[in-house]
């Protein structure tokens, strides 16, 4: 007879998914790593066939069998908008891994990840930017994170794409002088900007590794240049606009309450974009409290999938001991 499992948590993005399978006492009985997310690219049913793999093998390690799982806990990447979390929702249970199935945008399970209770705000800021937010009885901010036609501005594709901007103007004529001219070429060995907007053009360089270039726009932006140094500044705006929005659509505004930040572009710390999202925040949200998360954001699916569940506390805390 094989064990029982409480919760199958799993967090997909577009690049990995990490899947955990939670004992109902909160211990961690196996772990799997699997490829990226994609259904915009491959479809809903293939891109779950690839979380399948990985789902397969946490249940052939832990002796877990198909379909004993109380709990599907996903928060997946590309879930931007409740029809299609509803969607991928629907794929997920006619798998049969669990019982119920509960499908939320990736940037939950971060926030979740980051807090010692479902209540808060997190900003998301990797390849693009997100923002979500919840409080315990069931209440929910977000925004749909779809790029320029839902208003968004930042992420690091979107900080490459205008430190090209105003180093392509600057280097022909059209725009003030910024040393992005130099440096955002010189990252790929090229001397100027025309010759790195003719190698991503033909494809000498890949279009993909424009991320490349946010980290050189901050260090840019650390070296004094005003240009770079605006560029930060405005992304550090885009946080705090959408944190202090999430804040009180909430009713969290009055109190202390969590805004944790996370991903790749956050994380880095750099001191410019902490010292502005701190004063920033200190003026239109001054009871937030700033967390940067370190956790696994597979830990926030286990645990909102032990929200549901009704989990009691000490379950969390075991849980949480043993991702440190």
């Amino acid at each position: 007879m094989g064990v029982n499992a409480s919760v199958l948590a799993i967090d997909a993005g577009n690049s990995k998914t990490d899947v955990a399978l939670i004992g109902a006492d909160g211990t961690v009985l196996s772990t799997a790593r699997g490829g990226g997310f994609q259904p915009p690219a491959v479809g809903i049913e293939a891109a779950v066939d690839a979380l399948g793999t990985a789902v397969g093998r946490a249940l052939e390690q832990s002796g877990v069998p198909v379909g004993s799982v109380t709990h599907v806990s996903a928060c997946l990447a590309n879930a931007d908008l409740p029809v299609e979390e509803e969607q991928l929702a629907a794929a997920l249970l006619a798998r049969g891994w669990g019982a119920t199935v509960e499908v939320r945008n990736d940037t939950f399970a971060i926030l979740r990840a980051g807090v010692d209770e479902p209540r808060g705000v997190a900003v998301v800021c990797g390849a693009g930017i997100n923002c979500v937010g919840m409080v315990p009885d069931g209440r929910t901010a977000r925004f749909p994170a779809i790029g320029r036609i839902s208003g968004d501005w930042g992420g690091g594709a979107g900080l490459a794409e205008e430190a090209m901007w105003f180093a392509a103007r600057a280097e022909d004529g059209r725009g003030e002088p910024t040393e992005l001219v130099r440096t955002l070429p010189g990252h790929f060995g090229l001397g100027s900007m025309y010759a790195l907007i003719e190698a991503l053009h033909l494809g000498r360089v890949e279009f993909e590794r424009r991320h490349e270039l946010a980290p050189v726009l901050f260090a840019t932006a650390a070296a004094g240049d005003a240009v770079a140094g605006a560029l930060v500044d405005r992304l550090a705006e885009e946080v705090v606009a959408m944190a202090s929005v999430a804040l009180g659509r909430l009713d969290l505004l009055d109190e202390p309450a969590p805004v944790v930040l996370g991903g790749s572009v956050l994380a880095a710390r750099h001191p410019q974009l902490d010292t502005k999202i701190t004063g920033l925040l200190a003026a239109r949200a001054p009871k937030a409290v700033v967390r940067v998360v370190t956790q696994p954001p597979v830990l926030g699916a286990a645990l909102l999938g032990l929200d549901h569940t009704g989990a009691a506390a000490p379950v969390h805390e075991r849980l949480r001991a043993q991702y440190g």
